[in-house]
């Protein structure tokens, strides 16, 4: 029995999935391990005290965030208070690198271990927090196969222990197909995003181009895939002022995955949704649309070739990808055509897909994760092993 105590911290949904994982996977080894700290309704399903909830902590936006200034720095302080209470064995940070990291600062001081979970883009931009975190971090779990080398010669302890949507994605396919609401053939499936401006700004380019696929391909048929109910109210509701579409379409709420493995071809805004493409194996083209001043300094910022993940892990233009200006229906829509097909444009990428998926890594990253916490905690019986 371990009786060690964890802060958490996990400020936006995806995190508090991921770290839910991984609190189930710790403590189905040190069952009495105790975790307190933010994070929302999967944490607390895994037992974890809620302090603070995700949906509080999860803004988009400098002028939501400059709003919340003083409530963010309140919760800040209450944070290194318990801390300081509570005195845990190990602080866990979950992406989230504004707060987290002004939250390692103080808690590095205090002289609290912490281990980094899921690591923030600063491959991408603020490449200045990669000096920050190598000082305040003990060691970073990175999920993505280039982020270790991102670290070389810091001296921070990173490993890579793929990612968790590698079994989840292994779970799909042991389920037995649903039957989904497709009007047609071939299928071609539509992800504009989660987030609000992300829909309302992606979804109309999307939809002329599935459009466009259909005067080409009369008898394609279209899902528009949803996370939850609110995202399907919301592309309906974006949907009715955007002007003609194709004829044979549906909306499919919680069944991205299935969407994906049964879809020829997909239009994918960029995201964590493009590696959901790549495990089931779907062709796609990925498309981004933003506010014309969030583009203009994401130019100047961001430090990378491709904006497309699975692009970033193929180290490739393996996927078209439009941004923008470019991201017009006509190029879409031209984009996806030769994937519809057997022939060589299809085959190549889907051999790439492959090439991504073994480097994600195998099945169980939470299970791996779980070992180099205990490892942290100093549970007997728990050693990582960086290539198992």
């Amino acid at each position: 029995m371990s009786g060690k105590r964890v802060l958490l911290i996990a400020g936006e949904i995806s995190g508090d999935m991921h770290a839910a994982r991984l609190v189930r996977a710790v403590r189905a080894r040190a069952p009495d391990t105790e975790f307190f700290g933010i994070g929302g309704d999967a944490l607390a399903a895994a037992g974890m005290e809620i302090m603070y909830h995700v949906r509080d902590m999860a803004v988009m936006g400098l002028t939501e965030v400059l709003r919340k200034y003083l409530w963010f720095r309140q919760v800040l302080n209450d944070m290194r208070r318990a801390a300081l209470l509570h005195r845990p064995d190990l602080a866990i940070l979950v992406d989230y690198p504004g707060f987290n990291l002004r939250f390692a600062r103080q808690a590095k001081a205090q002289h609290v271990k912490i281990l980094y979970y899921v690591c923030p883009q600063v491959w991408a931009w603020h490449r200045s927090r990669i000096g920050l975190m190598a000082r305040v971090v003990d060691r970073l779990i990175a999920i993505f196969p280039f982020e270790p080398e991102v670290f070389a010669g810091t001296g921070l302890h990173v490993d890579f222990v793929g990612h968790p949507l590698v079994g989840e994605a292994a779970a799909t396919a042991r389920e037995p197909a649903p039957e989904l609401a497709w009007r047609g053939e071939p299928r071609v499936a539509l992800l504009p995003g989660s987030r609000r401006h992300e829909v309302q700004r992606i979804l109309p380019v999307m939809w002329a181009a599935a459009r466009r696929i259909q005067e080409r391909q009369p008898e394609a048929g279209f899902i528009i895939a949803a996370a939850s109910e609110q995202i399907a109210g919301l592309l309906r509701n974006v949907l009715r002022e955007s002007g003609p579409g194709p004829a044979h379409w549906a909306i499919e709420t919680g069944r991205t995955r299935h969407v994906l493995r049964q879809a020829r071809a997909a239009l994918v805004a960029s995201g964590t949704a493009t590696v959901e493409a790549a495990l089931q194996r779907c062709p796609m083209v990925i498309a981004y649309r933003m506010a014309a001043l969030t583009y203009w300094l994401g130019r100047r910022l961001v430090k990378v070739p491709h904006i497309g993940m699975v692009n970033l892990i193929a180290r490739r233009r393996l996927c078209p990808e439009f941004i923008q200006h470019e991201a017009t229906p006509e190029n879409l829509a031209d984009a996806v055509l030769p994937l519809l097909d057997e022939g060589p444009q299809r085959t190549a990428m889907l051999a790439g897909l492959d090439e991504v998926v073994g480097a994600l890594g195998p099945a169980g990253a939470e299970e791996r994760a779980a070992e180099i916490v205990l490892e942290e905690l100093g549970v007997s019986g728990s050693t990582f092993a960086p290539d198992a």
